[in-house]
């Protein structure tokens, strides 16, 4: 579940509010044990959702470094190498 979540700073562009309430849900789908609540619990854990992603944007918004900011395509295809270099690379949707 947790190796969805991407890192958010220091992109260009920056992250998303979409990326970040992503990232966020994650997060509690992950501490919760729930990856979708019951109603009982569906108010407390979208209140909590609401306040990682709040507290994500407070702490991307502090950050600072002056490394030069990643672009996301080439982050992407490195990803990609790296999972076909670990897990093989698929031939076209074939199974064999």
């Amino acid at each position: 579940m947790c190796r969805n979540i991407r890192t958010l700073f220091n992109f260009e562009p920056p992250a998303t509010e979409l990326e970040i309430r992503d990232a966020a849900l994650q997060f509690v789908r992950k501490l919760s044990g729930f990856n979708v609540p019951s109603k009982a619990n569906e108010a407390a854990f979208e209140r909590a959702v609401e306040q990682v992603a709040a507290s994500t944007r407070e702490l991307i918004a502090a950050l600072h470094t002056t490394a030069t900011p990643k672009n996301r395509e080439e982050e992407a295809a490195k990803a990609r190498e790296r999972s076909a270099a670990r897990f093989g690379s698929p031939r076209g949707g074939e199974r064999q």
